[in-house]
């Protein structure tokens, strides 16, 4: 399982996390957002940040602003976490560089399965991946948890992010999901105070979820070679 950490703001955390292999690394452009990364970094700092995964969130931003962003920070993926509907999403699609991805956030709230599956449903093709966060007016970064029961109720024909909470208390209820997260997105869990990360926390994550990947691809985890040298001792 991929993992990104949302809601970075300090370059040396950030270089540490690319040295630890992190999959993405997400910047808010919220100015309401206590993680805003423009009140901390401009964008010539971002784009100089060599990494494939860099994620601007967004929230009821415009399609030119968007845009602007992207080409100068240099991102590659684009997070739309307010409001955006369908013929949004298409403009900013025609508009966006074609190499760069779109991620379209589903806040979970009090809605039943039935309505989420509409949700689902009705979100364009032409979505790279969807996210699952808690609904909140604050648009996320609460630490509050949705019920993620609630996906296994419904069909999810794309990849996805788990958002919303996700805590090194809770990210093992992942496993009781059918149609597994894509990548987990931790925010304010793994926080000494807002944008300020816990990179010591995140490795805690970081590790377990390396190894099940390795394992999944079929490449030998430093915890497998371990084990094979001490059988070789016996």
């Amino acid at each position: 399982m991929k993992v990104k950490v949302c809601g970075l703001t300090n370059l040396i955390q950030i270089q540490e996390l690319i040295s630890e292999n992190i999959d993405f690394l997400g910047f808010i452009f919220y100015k309401k957002s206590p993680r805003y990364v423009l009140d901390v970094l401009n964008l010539n700092d971002i784009s100089k940040i060599n990494h494939f995964g860099k994620v601007g969130v967004f929230v009821n931003e415009t399609v030119e602003n968007i845009v602007e962003i992207s080409k100068k920070a240099n991102l590659n993926f684009i997070q739309l976490h307010g409001d955006e509907n369908e013929e949004f999403i298409l403009e900013l699609r025609r508009k966006l560089n074609s190499k760069i991805g779109i991620i379209k956030v589903i806040r979970i709230g009090n809605q039943n399965s039935n309505v989420l599956q509409a949700i689902i449903n009705r979100q364009p093709s032409i979505i790279d991946y969807l996210l699952f966060d808690t609904d909140s007016k604050s648009f996320g970064g609460t630490g509050e948890t949705f019920n993620w029961k609630i996906l296994n109720e419904c069909e999810i024909q794309r990849p996805y992010f788990l958002s919303g909470g996700v805590s090194l208390e809770n990210i093992e209820n992942s496993n009781l999901l059918h149609q597994k997260p894509f990548s987990v997105d931790i925010n304010s869990k793994f926080e000494i105070s807002p944008g300020n990360k816990d990179v010591e926390k995140i490795k805690k994550v970081l590790y377990p979820l390396k190894s099940v990947d390795e394992i999944c691809s079929g490449s030998k985890s430093n915890f497998i070679k371990m084990v094979e040298n001490k059988r070789n001792k016996i």
